[in-house]
């Protein structure tokens, strides 16, 4: 028996990218796809009519929402693609560069948004109330609708996430949108407009900026937040064989896939498979599936100073 023995997971890296395919929620991002196309056309001749800056600030969140759905729905495709010599794990990552795309898109519109807001504050602009609250009334109905088609499929899927962060920004600009509406045509108080887009915006960045720093940290192959190293590095230890853990790795492919590698030194080789079949066991415990290990009998420093420096 070899002193270096490697174990990979029995999930094929085929195999994960097909049941990703599986939950892509396609057909969810399709009627969402529709439904925001008509409303951005709607809401951006809305908005340059009755002059309002919070309809046409829902008009550029509409035609970000429409480009990632579009996207959304290219990667949930192209995820599906088998995977290849040179990308053995498929073509699962473009979900998490979708997600960081969406993400980044959506931070830079709201900068926009609250620049153009901001503007005017010094300078209002007559607005036609009663045309703004009939759009905004209607981008609320679709968005709800969008809203609801993509929510299940949001939870475990970046690329879905980033798609459902796009459209629920756009409700909250809609019932924002519906308020400024309310209290111009009732009030004449044009201030409303600019102040609505101000704070349904504040509410966007935060999502999509939370998408972006997850994103940053799966493309850094960072460990999962829900994972803590050192708990992992105990489970490890505690298997009765190990001498002790180096090179210890933790990160996801997709927030679905998650990853892990390690060197233990096991001095009985008879011991090997006893011990990847704990270690396989005791990694489900964190939701690790895939596994990939390196039993070593000896201490290997001079072949792995980079790995215990």
């Amino acid at each position: 028996m070899s002193e270096a023995l490697f174990s990979e997971d029995h999930v094929h890296p085929h195999g994960v990218g097909h049941s990703h395919g599986a939950d892509a929620p396609v057909r969810s991002l399709r009627i969402a796809l529709v439904l925001t196309a008509i409303l951005l056309v709607v809401e951006a001749i809305g908005g340059f009519v009755s002059n309002s800056i919070a309809l046409l600030a829902d008009a550029g969140h509409m035609l970000t929402d429409v480009a990632a759905l579009g996207l959304a729905l290219f990667v949930a495709w192209f995820s599906r693609q088998p995977e290849t010599p040179q990308k053995t794990f498929g073509y699962l990552r473009w979900e998490i560069l979708a997600a960081f795309l969406n993400g980044s898109t959506l931070l830079l519109i709201s900068a926009w948004i609250l620049w153009e807001a901001i503007t005017r504050f010094s300078a209002p602009v007559p607005i036609q109330g009663g045309l703004m609250l009939a759009v905004a009334t209607g981008g609320l109905i679709v968005n709800i609708i969008a809203a609801r088609v993509l929510v299940g499929s949001s939870t475990h899927n970046m690329n879905a996430r980033g798609a459902y962060l796009h459209v629920l920004g756009d409700l909250l600009a809609s019932v924002g949108t519906i308020v400024a509406a309310v209290l111009i045509r009732y009030t004449g108080w044009l201030m409303a407009d600019p102040i609505a887009s101000i704070l349904t915006t504040v509410l966007i960045i935060s999502g999509a900026w939370r998408l972006v720093r997850e994103s940053v940290d799966i493309l850094l192959e960072s460990t999962p937040a829900h994972i803590p190293l050192p708990a992992v590095r105990g489970q490890l230890e505690a298997i009765p064989g190990i001498e002790s853990v180096h090179d210890l790795h933790v990160w996801a492919v997709t927030p679905a896939v998650v990853a892990m590698s390690a060197h233990c030194i096991v001095r009985e080789p008879g011991q090997h498979q006893h011990v990847l079949e704990h270690i396989h066991d005791a990694m489900q415990l964190f939701g690790i599936q895939h596994v990939t290990i390196q039993l070593e009998k000896d201490e290997m420093l001079d072949r792995e100073r980079h790995l215990h420096a």
